[in-house]
């Protein structure tokens, strides 16, 4: 599985962002796709995911209410809405995937992952 993701930019308080995460190779084994960020210096935190079929999704309290992720059922990616964006959404974000069919998680940690996007950074200017 690989994973392209794409969408950061510099961007002012208050405006709003759309990360996208391309799958490719073997798509059709994924579980569940989520972000994740990551502050300079400090650990990567989880920021939603989305169950392949799109049935449940997950968000981190932080941002709960103004980011929305989704996944077209048609399609392999998965988009990440960022709305509202302030300082302390400044990070890189990385796109991730579980293949482990037989895993059934919270899909909020790291470790529960297999693949790993490229970063895209995200700067919010004030």
């Amino acid at each position: 599985v690989q994973l392209q993701a794409s969408g950061g930019g510099l961007v002012q308080t208050g405006d709003s962002l759309r990360l996208s995460c391309i799958a490719s190779g073997r798509a059709f084994g994924i579980v569940a796709v989520g972000w994740f960020r990551q502050h300079p210096g400090k650990e990567r935190d989880f920021v939603a995911a989305i169950t392949w079929d799109g049935g449940k999704k997950t968000y981190a309290d932080s941002n709960k209410g103004r980011f929305t992720i989704s996944k077209d059922k048609d399609k392999t990616t998965v988009d990440l809405q960022l709305n509202s964006l302030n300082a302390e959404d400044t990070a890189v974000y990385y796109c991730a995937a579980v293949s482990d069919q037989y895993y059934s998680g919270g899909y909020n940690q790291p470790y529960e992952y297999d693949y790993w996007g490229q970063e895209t950074q995200v700067t919010v200017s004030s």
